[in-house]
């Protein structure tokens, strides 16, 4: 065994033959082969692994991916070698790893920065705006200092990084991003085809919630059964491309998306030839999204406490690595997803003391399950709030159809984890990326993909279908694919695949829970990481602010890494409340890049030292050298500046060295210039649209000198121009302005009269 709350059986990405050894904080711990090391803690009964931004609250581990906003440590391999600000979730267990909790003084258990929250009525969102503002001269003195001296999470390494980063441009028929049910059908029925298919997942093992636990029997078999000859397919395929470990951060325009793979940072002894990350840059003629669904937790008092998680989480837990949360669960929850999770927890053996739903009645196959199992199932129920200092010892549960008056005592349960989920968000960070619309769904409660771009489509969950079933979802994934690679040239017809045993998933809470008159206040968190409660978001709109993007950075909520993962849709509910207006009218966030935090070392790449900016060296730099040359960086060109000879300044050696050219000639190296070349039957006018000169004179075979303004008639380039033949002109520009110049005639020669290029 690997730790009090690892099951005996299950787990089905762990090997239980393959005992490794990590530490936490100076402790040691014992895990398993396919662990993360939020799942190895949890086994070993770790909840608390950091502290809030502001507030310094104890933190636990919420969710079992990159929402995650509170499970962020340091993993430090040497000195050189330590990164901050990783998610537990995603960081692989390896034999020796060493790992350590942020944002705390002198220790996670006891940080002294708590105080802030004895303090919090003082430093609500905002005060800062308020309170750095007087005296005047205390800014740069007082405030800045300290104010830097707090900001951050992690620590940042002091030493340069040692590793290489690759980098690689690929181009594709179809990217399938996201490797679960929906994008493992889509990436079927285009391989089928025959046409050039890449397929990305951010989890170490592809397949999304199938690996979270299904009932459902797929084309005859089990569906984990289903998934692992669909991945085997995919894999021998020869037109496909299969990358793990990878997260798709960024949409960029013409269908060009970034990748991050990480290769070696769940190795415990990395080859020093491999990189430790590689960047994808693809080009990819169609897209399609897969990226799923993010668990929304629910707010109410006192939702922070460490052992409180999403139950989604706590399911994926089980199935993947059989890891239980507690050993006495409460679970509350407006969705049927966490009666699942109820289930299989209470069939691994843990005691579920309640379950608890906000909704007045619920008339579901799980709920008959959930009353069979001898489960309390309680309806139309809120929480109050809970117990505890570093980790959850109570929840206070009160009907929510009794006295309004609050003289209704809540019923205060024991327990040691609380599993929360108020339903699904669609993921939309990557097609609103690429400038798609997004559109309110009144049956769901949330937004949905509306008007896309072109070779971009949304399937599965993050297409709307949250709790559909697979079905459903195998539907709208073959269809999308077939359409994608008839848009590609290519013959495709939907995949047929079979689906028995499933049933769809309802529900959903949005905005805080409701809470009996009279009851005790406590802080509702929204944005765990920043410390943002649903007072903050009241405070702001008493305080004026009635744009959503000035309330989320009046507030900061969203604004962690996490990028409001969890958030955003709770605290749109909560302004929408407070203004008096509905949810679409208030409107959504700009979801911006990277959808995850990719790694410097990874956006570099090569270069770095002396690759950084490459040392250009012209035909005559070594006979200029050997004359004793003075170079000069023009550009990323080394020029010879002039050439001193004995006890000569500069001064000297220039006014010497004009003389002789006077006297006699002088040589100058000019392949350093830019050089482009105009050809068509319309270059000259072209040319004649651009440059102040007039080319229509200029004779072939003949130079001029020409001068390139910008639009508000300042001078943006100059250089020779040589007419080479009637629709041919040689241009010419400065050292380092071939680019922009470049640039600037593309844009001008589009038909629209606009940029073809962002930013």
């Amino acid at each position: 065994m690997s730790g009090q709350h690892r099951v005996a059986h299950g787990g089905s990405d762990v090997q239980r033959a393959q005992p490794l050894s990590f530490e936490f904080d100076g402790r040691r711990y014992q895990g398993l082969q396919g662990d993360t090391l939020a799942s190895a803690l949890l086994a070993n009964g770790v909840h608390l692994v950091g502290r809030s931004f502001k507030y310094h609250r104890p933190r636990g581990i919420m969710a079992a991916g990159p929402e995650d906003p509170n499970a962020l440590v340091t993993v430090r391999r040497d000195a050189a070698r330590t990164t901050p600000n990783l998610n537990a979730a995603q960081v692989e267990v390896y034999d020796g790893l060493v790992a350590g909790s942020q944002n705390r003084w002198p220790s996670l258990q006891f940080d002294a920065g708590r105080i802030n929250d004895l303090l919090s009525r003082f430093i609500p969102s905002g005060f800062y705006y308020k309170t750095f503002m007087w005296p005047r001269q205390a800014w740069h003195a007082f405030y800045e200092p300290r104010i830097r001296a707090a900001a951050g999470l992690g620590v940042a390494p002091a030493q340069a990084d040692p590793d290489c980063y690759a980098q690689r441009y690929a181009h594709c028929d179809v990217l399938v991003v996201g490797a679960g049910p929906a994008g493992i059908a889509a990436a079927l029925t285009a391989a089928a085809s025959g046409a050039r298919v890449l397929l990305c997942d951010e989890q170490a093992l592809p397949g999304g919630s199938l690996r979270s636990g299904s009932d459902a029997r797929i084309d005859g078999q089990p569906a984990a059964q289903w998934l692992h000859a669909a991945l085997r397919e995919l894999e021998a395929a020869g037109n496909v491309t299969v990358l793990a470990r990878t997260t798709a951060f960024g949409y960029l325009p013409h269908n060009m998306v970034a990748l991050s793979e990480r290769l070696t940072d769940h190795l415990a002894a990395p080859p020093a030839s491999k990189p430790r990350e590689r960047l994808w840059q693809v080009r990819a003629r169609q897209v399609i999204l897969a990226t799923g669904a993010i668990e929304r937790p629910l707010v109410f008092p006192g939702n922070d406490r460490p052992g409180v998680m999403l139950a989604g989480a706590a399911r994926s837990y089980l199935n993947r690595y059989g890891v239980v949360p507690g050993a006495r669960v409460v679970v509350l929850t407006a969705h049927d997803e966490a009666y699942r999770a109820a289930l299989d927890l209470q069939a691994a053996g843990v005691q579920i003391a309640a379950l608890a739903d906000l909704r007045p009645a619920v008339d579901s196959p799980l709920a008959e399950a959930v009353r069979r199992a001898g489960i309390a199932l309680r309806t139309g129920t809120t929480a109050i709030g809970t117990r505890g200092n570093l980790r959850i010892s109570s929840v206070g549960l009160v009907a929510t159809d009794g006295p309004g008056d609050g003289t209704r005592a809540p019923e205060w349960l024991h327990c040691d984890a609380l599993l929360m989920s108020g339903g699904y968000t669609p993921s939309l960070h990557l097609h609103s990326q690429a400038r798609g619309k997004v559109r309110w769904d009144e049956g769901l409660q949330v937004f949905v993909p509306g008007a896309g771009t072109n070779g971009c489509r949304s399937i599965g969950a993050c297409n709307g279908l949250l709790g559909a079933e697979l079905a459903r979802v195998f539907e709208e994934a073959t269809a999308a694919a077939a359409a994608a690679v008839r848009e590609c040239g290519f013959d495709a017809r939907p995949r047929s695949i079979t689906v028995s045993g499933d049933q769809a998933f309802t529900g959903g809470w949005i905005g805080a829970l409701p809470q009996p008159a009279g009851s005790a206040a406590g802080k509702a968190f929204v944005d765990w990481q920043n410390d943002v409660t649903a007072k903050d978001l009241a405070l702001a709109v008493r305080e004026g602010f009635r744009s959503i993007e000035h309330i989320k950075r009046y507030t900061t909520t969203g604004m962690a890494t996490d990028q409001g993962k969890t958030s955003n849709l709770n605290a749109l509910a909560i302004a929408a409340q407070q203004l008096g207006r509905p949810i679409p009218e208030v409107g959504l966030t700009t979801f911006r890049m990277p959808y995850h935090p990719v790694g410097f070392g990874g956006l570099a790449g090569y270069a770095r030292g002396e690759f950084f900016a490459p040392v250009r060296k012209t035909p005559m730099y070594d006979w200029a050298a050997e004359r004793g040359a003075v170079f000069e960086p023009v550009a990323m060109w080394q020029r010879a500046r002039y050439f001193p000879e004995r006890g000569e300044d500069m001064h000297q050696a220039v006014a010497r060295e004009c003389q002789a050219v006077r006297r006699s000639c002088g040589l100058f190296d000019a392949s350093t210039l830019g050089k482009i070349e105009v050809v068509g039957p319309d270059a000259i006018e072209f040319m004649n649209r651009l440059y102040v000169n007039n080319w229509t004179t200029l004779a072939v075979g003949r130079c001029r000198y020409g001068i390139l303004l910008r639009d508000d008639g300042f001078v943006y380039d100059d250089g020779v121009v040589a007419r080479i033949a009637a629709d041919r002109l040689h241009v010419t520009t400065t050292t380092g302005g071939a680019p922009r110049v470049l640039g600037m005639m593309e844009d001008t020669c589009r038909p629209s009269g606009r940029s073809s290029r962002s930013g």
